[in-house]
């Protein structure tokens, strides 16, 4: 077989990371290898995700809204009312094309070793979906030390291995790890003769809580957040201005939290605090790490040279306290309290189960407004960067984009059209977004025109942006009930509600909702989806009498 010229992929996505978790991106955990990538590459901080997890992977592997990709609600907090209507199957249905069936189809090697998320049955894993080699941990979480292989919120086997359900991990087991031992193993699977180009997807489920990491890893951070939250997140905002990251005049939104400040806590409290941090530092330092043995591997092989290189977030730093959420809190917080050792020594180690709160995750967001789930930008705009040594450009880049663009942009270097309206008999929907490879070769000054709008929707959450302009509503408790206005060039923070002084700004944003509404099919809801009937959810669980 003749070498095929054209580039290699690799989408790295990790889970919940704050826009300044990354050394080049203001932080002080060790990620130099990631850091070289980005630093080789173009950081983007303009780029969008999903509020949320399974959304965002939807985006990414189809190119179109999640809405229409079968993900218009996370499998885990779908409403009754909502079950059956179309875009909400709770997987990828049979309305899109996935980059990897379309890459396979034309020519590449399709690998996925990681997070999934997008269905655990026969029909909707990844070896479903176009991917001839897969290791996939299937829910949204796991023990990262693989000490479940299952667990009551989940009805089938977590991981499942091409087409079949893995039933055993190995000793040693932890899942940064293991799962790029298992990329790296498929890339040297390939036969002498076979001079296909790649794509490969790693996913990594860190640092989603439970927080864990191997020992060496959390005793490099001993000590280094025992001044706090706050003043983690004023030196990470004086590393964004220094690095041309944000403005320097940036104002960062007010932390929005009920949680007691750090002088109003014990010493005790402190103490765990800060470990659930240097916890969360050690699972960052950790996918650096492996990132790095990828990275080599490229580069012995030959390979590295003629890969993009992608790497984002799935959305903003998780500030929820699992114990305490709305939907399946109870349950988190009964399992834990039975079954783990969260002593001060044990925290990270097998047996732990613990997160870090919105203080540490707002320190990661900052100057951003709020954290995951939500659609403010600090739960949708995410570390990203692309390395391409093809690429004109290199740097810093506020150019805005989203998840949807990173299929298009793949399929435009490989030579691939999409097939929509058809694919396989079938109808299917074209991609929203739009491919990078115009504006990275320097003959385009942005990735989308002037004009276009976005619309984001998630637990009853809502935005539309236009430009710099930006409309939010964020139902009951969790903000003001009615739409607020911000002009983002000026406020990134989302601090200063414009609504009154614009009316008619946002009035046509409004237009624009109800435009994307239309073309999405969201079902709209004045209340957010945590104020579902709390029986549901022993329902989903096996727990109702």
């Amino acid at each position: 077989m003749a070498q095929d010229s054209r580039p290699n992929f690799l989408l790295i996505v990790v889970d919940d990371m704050g826009f300044s978790d990354l050394g080049a991106f203001g932080s002080e955990i060790e990620t130099p290898h990631l850091d070289a990538l980005a630093l080789g590459g173009v950081r983007l901080t303009d780029f969008h995700s999903a509020p949320a997890c399974s959304p965002t992977r939807a985006m990414l592997l189809t190119g179109t809204d999640h809405h229409l990709a079968g993900i218009g609600a996370m499998t885990e907090t779908l409403r009754p009312d909502f079950e059956g209507a179309p875009g909400y199957e709770g997987h990828l249905n049979d309305r899109v094309v996935t980059v990897a069936e379309l890459l396979r189809d034309h020519g590449y090697r399709t690998l996925l070793s990681g997070k999934w998320h997008l269905g655990d049955s026969e029909q909707t894993w990844p070896a479903a979906r176009g991917f001839e080699r897969s290791f996939a941990l299937l829910p949204a979480a796991g023990d990262h030390f693989g000490r479940e292989l299952s667990n009551p919120a989940f009805p089938t086997p977590m991981y499942a291995e091409d087409d079949a359900y893995v039933t055993e991990l190995p000793e040693g087991f932890y899942s940064s790890d293991y799962f790029t031992d298992r990329l790296i193993g498929f890339f040297d699977e390939r036969k002498p003769n076979d001079q296909r180009p790649f794509f490969a997807y790693l996913p990594f489920s860190a640092p989603h809580y439970p927080l864990q990491a191997p020992d060496a890893e959390i005793a490099k951070y001993r000590g280094v957040y025992d001044a706090g939250p706050d003043v983690l997140r004023e030196q990470r905002l004086a590393r964004l201005r220094e690095l041309g990251l944000v403005g320097q005049d940036v104002v960062a939104h007010p932390v929005v939290t009920k949680e007691p400040g750090w002088d109003e806590l014990s010493d005790e409290a402190k103490a765990l605090s800060a470990r659930t941090m240097e916890v969360y530092a050690a699972m960052v330092d950790r996918v650096d790490q492996n990132v790095g043995r990828v990275v080599d591997h490229l580069k012995r092989t030959g390979q590295f040279d003629n890969t993009v290189i992608v790497f984002l977030s799935d959305n903003g730093a998780e500030g929820a306290i699992a114990e305490a959420m709305p939907i399946l809190g109870k349950f988190i917080g009964d399992r834990v309290r039975k079954t783990c050792d969260n002593s001060l020594d044990n925290l990270g180690r097998p047996g732990s189960y613990i997160w870090y709160g919105p203080r540490w995750a707002q320190a990661a967001t900052a100057p951003s407004r709020l954290v995951k789930a939500f659609t403010t930008q600090g739960g949708i705009r995410v570390p990203a960067f692309i390395h391409w040594p093809a690429a004109q450009r290199q740097g810093v880049a506020d150019v805005f984009s989203t998840a949807m663009d990173i299929a298009p942009t793949f399929l435009d270097l490989a030579g691939v059209e999409h097939p929509a309206p058809s694919y396989q008999g079938r109808e299917v929907l074209p991609p929203r977004g739009r491919s990078f490879r115009p504006w990275l070769e320097g003959r385009a000054d942005a990735v989308h025109p002037p004009g276009t709008s976005t619309g984001w929707e998630l637990f009853g959450r809502r935005a539309v942006r236009q430009d710099e302009w930006k409309a939010v509503y964020l139902p009951d408790a969790a903000g003001v009930s009615r739409w607020q206005l911000y002009n983002l060039a000026n406020d990134p923070g989302e601090i200063d509600d414009l609504a009154a002084l614009h009316p008619n700004k946002l009035e046509a944003l409004l237009g624009l909702w109800r435009q994307y509404v239309e073309e999405t099919g969201v079902i709209e809801t004045p209340l957010s989806i945590f104020d579902a009937d709390p029986s549901h959810w022993d329902k989903v669980l096996g727990l109702a009498g």
